[in-house]
């Protein structure tokens, strides 16, 4: 199926599991394509035919912004170079998770988590060492029986107990031979501690434009620490203390009211507000839930309250964009 496809088939799976989902994002670069939460859990989507083709600049990108959003990543897809992706099974690249639509829906829909993963040199699972030992010794099975009785040395045995994990045909014959489940079920929520090793931190605007560096300059006047985007649908997120901002900045364009309406949605999903920089004037001061100013206006304000107060002022969904 084609990559849309794929994704509309996603965004009906996470609507069906109860998520509330953003827009679809259709500008260009996009790091994800959808938002979604349901309850405590944000997730950043992104959906590729082929996973090998998520690049580590981007995956670095939805590593941090998941970090900042204090939501996970997760990547559909459908193959990996020329082979399907198994059903129930796990993929990492570059430390996201990458999965096929089955098993998004047997973790969100059935609530059934992966066993395996995905490595060099096949499919694995993790073995929960405790239960392993403990179904050992209560059948009164030793270490040098059970080894013989798979095929392995007592050493192997030993480190499985110890929690090596294991291939997938060995973890199946360990479970007929003890006749119970050993298998470690897979998170699929990963949440980073700390953006990975190329993340920026706060203020570092070195890949940003003069007219970027110059709203962020004023943003971080009145207080924001802001981290620039690359490859999102926004320019920026800020943020002073609680508060977290997606940030836009650009002349008035067309492309420029699409972004305002995509955030308009993200913000509305990740519980953030939405603001877009502008140079030059518009004649709206809002689109959707997305506050817009000019850089000149921004200038004036003196704290980070004066900024948080124009979501009190303006009307919500003043203007569509359209």
């Amino acid at each position: 199926m084609t990559r849309e496809t794929l994704l509309d088939r996603v965004i009906v799976l996470l609507t069906t599991a109860g998520f509330i989902l953003s827009e679809k994002c259709d500008i260009r670069p996009r790091s994800f394509d959808v938002g979604g939460r349901r309850g405590k859990v944000f997730l950043l989507i992104k959906v590729l035919s082929n996973i090998e083709g998520l690049s580590e600049e981007t995956s670095q990108e939805m590593r941090r912004l998941a970090v900042l959003f204090s939501g996970s990543p997760i990547v559909v897809g459908e193959h990996t170079n020329d082979h399907p992706l198994e059903n129930g099974a796990v993929y990492l690249r570059y430390g996201i998770p990458c999965i096929n639509i089955e098993t998004l829906h047997d973790y969100f829909i059935e609530e059934v988590p992966p066993l395996v993963y995905a490595a060099p040199g096949g499919l694995y699972v993790e073995i929960d060492g405790e239960t392993l030992r403990g179904l050992r010794e209560s059948k009164s099975i030793s270490l040098g029986e059970l080894a013989k009785a798979l095929g392995v040395s007592r050493r192997t045995i030993s480190k499985y107990e110890s929690g090596m994990n294991a291939t997938i045909d060995a973890a199946l014959k360990l479970e007929e031979i003890l006749d119970a489940p050993i298998a470690c079920p897979i998170n699929m929520i990963v949440k980073f501690e700390r953006p990975g090793p190329a993340a920026q931190t706060p203020n570092d605007l070195r890949n940003a434009s003069e007219l970027e560096k110059d709203a962020f300059g004023a943003l971080m006047h009145i207080g924001f620490d802001v981290y620039h985007t690359t490859r999102a649908p926004f320019n920026a997120l800020s943020r002073e203390d609680n508060n977290k901002v997606l940030t836009g900045v650009s002349d008035v364009s067309e492309v420029m009211l699409k972004k305002a309406r995509f955030m308009s949605s993200l913000a509305d999903v990740a519980g953030t507000y939405s603001l877009y920089i502008i140079k030059g004037a518009h004649q709206s001061k809002a689109i959707g839930n997305t506050v817009i100013i000019e850089s000149e206006e921004l200038k004036k304000l003196d704290d980070s309250d004066e900024l948080l107060e124009l979501y009190r002022k303006e009307p919500r969904k003043a203007d569509t964009g359209k």
